[in-house]
């Protein structure tokens, strides 16, 4: 299933928007829908580091720690 979203983006980014798709030739609710899961993801990764730097019971190792957990 899928839901219809209407936006409002800057002219600017509509025609970069209209030559990527003419270049890909994907219409641009697909370049849309790819570049919205990306950001979902990469905000995703964002949250998990913040909660994992104010986690205080996680433990932070130094380079040298690491280096030598990894054989390295």
């Amino acid at each position: 299933m899928s839901t219809a979203i209407s936006i409002r983006i800057p002219d600017e980014l509509a025609k970069q928007l209209n030559n990527v798709s003419k270049e890909t030739e994907r219409p641009r609710s697909f370049i849309i829908q790819k570049a919205l899961e990306s950001y979902m993801e990469d905000y995703a990764d964002l949250q998990i580091a913040l909660d994992r730097l104010h986690d205080k019971t996680d433990p932070i190792i130094s380079s040298k720690e690491l280096k030598k957990s990894l054989g390295l």
